[in-house]
Formats: structure tokens, sequence, C-alpha cells
């Protein structure tokens, strides 16, 4: 499970784009919780703690802790929005998690034992269709990431989610398939070998040795 973080921020007394320019110049980013059945709550973060917390590479699937006005809320990440040369965040949608509450999140997939499984050892490569599953997950149960086991896994042999042992308090957002997750594919080199072991050699292409026998063959047999 990812760890939760936490981020200090502050109440924004101002709306409008004005307010929000205003605070990126000081170096806040404008931000929002929202869901509930509270009203949204307009704030701000200092941006370089935030740029921080999006550098751990989890932070859209951890649960984020405000702090401000002396109490602290559980959120989740919804959405950064970045801007579009410079990449900084310009603003941060947090929602709001009640006790007990069940979120959606993409989590990331890591296949372990690839020395384990033979068609990755004859040479196949692991073709990744979904490098994030995504998942309904207990607020208080969100994994950090998904691992799936090729171990025995040969060229050919698909991966679907209902070979995926799904950690307790999460399930498969998507329900009305058996979607696949990756597959063990053979390279074009191993492909072409293969394809050739099917075909007849042409003339051209059997030895001198064998194309003299079979001509003296023929010519005794006309005699």
């Amino acid at each position: 499970m990812s760890d939760a973080l936490t981020l200090p921020a502050e109440t924004r007394d101002r709306a409008g784009k004005g307010a929000s320019r205003a605070l990126r110049r000081e170096g806040r980013v404008p931000a929002v919780i929202y869901g509930g059945k509270e009203a949204p709550t307009p704030i701000h973060v200092e941006e370089r703690l935030l740029v921080k917390q999006l550098g751990t590479g989890h932070f859209m699937n951890s649960i984020v802790e405000i702090e401000f006005g002396g109490k602290t809320l559980r959120t989740l990440p919804k959405d950064v929005a970045l801007h579009p040369v410079t990449d900084r965040p310009i603003h941060v949608d947090f929602l709001r998690l009640a006790k007990g509450a069940k979120v959606d999140v993409a989590v990331p997939v890591l296949f372990v034992n690839e020395e384990a499984s033979p068609g990755l050892k004859k040479g196949g490569v692991l073709n990744v269709v979904r490098h994030e599953l995504e998942l309904v997950c207990d607020a208080d149960k969100i994994p950090s990431e998904i691992e799936i086991d090729v171990t025995g896994l040969e060229v050919g042999d698909s991966i679907h989610i209902s070979h995926v042992n799904l950690p307790e308090g999460s399930e498969s957002a998507i329900t009305d398939r058996d979607f696949t997750i990756a597959t063990i594919v053979a390279p074009s080199a191993l492909k072409r070998a293969e394809a050739a072991e099917g075909e007849e050699p042409a003339a051209d292409e059997v030895p001198a040795s064998e194309q003299s026998d079979e001509g003296e063959e023929e010519e005794s047999g006309e005699e």
C-alpha cells in the first residue's frame, strides 16, 4: 500500500484567475477539496512541496493528508493541471475521503520472475498491453503496485485480469470482459526462423551435390 503523504495548506479567501496568478507568483499552487456532503474547500499549497510529492511517482495513488486550519483531511488526488510549457503544477483537485470510502485508482503493474519464464528465456518478448490496472479499492488499502508472476509462461501465452490475484479490498473497475494485460510474443527474428523451417527449399537453395545426384538419375532413366 502507498504510504500516506502529508501536505500543509492554507485556505483561499479569493477565487478567480487574478487571485490564482498572484498565488503562483508567490510559489503557491491553487487547489480545491471536494466530495462527500460538504461544500468544496478552496485551498493553496506550497509548490516546492507539491513538486517533491509528485516526484515520488505514486502521488496519484496515495492518501494525502491535508493540514489546514488546525485540522487534517484525508484526501485522494484526482487531477493535477500542469502548465503547457513549463510543466509546473498550476492547480490540483483533491477528493475528500469519508470513512470506509471506496475509490477508483490506476495502479501500476510490475512483472516478476521473468527469468523463470521459458518463453522469455528462449528469446520471447513480454508485450505489455496495460501498464496500469483500473481498480476500485478501499481508501485505506490502495496498493502501490500490482505484481504479476510470469513463471512458467511460454511464447504465445497471455495474461488476463482473471489470472491476477488482486489484494484484499481491491477489485477490477472493468467487469464486463476478461481483458488482456500482457502477452509473450516471439521476436521478429524468431518468427522468420520458424516460418523458414516450414517452407520447401527453392531449387537454387538445394546443395550442388544433391542437384547433381538428381540429374544423374534422370539421365540414366532416359537411356
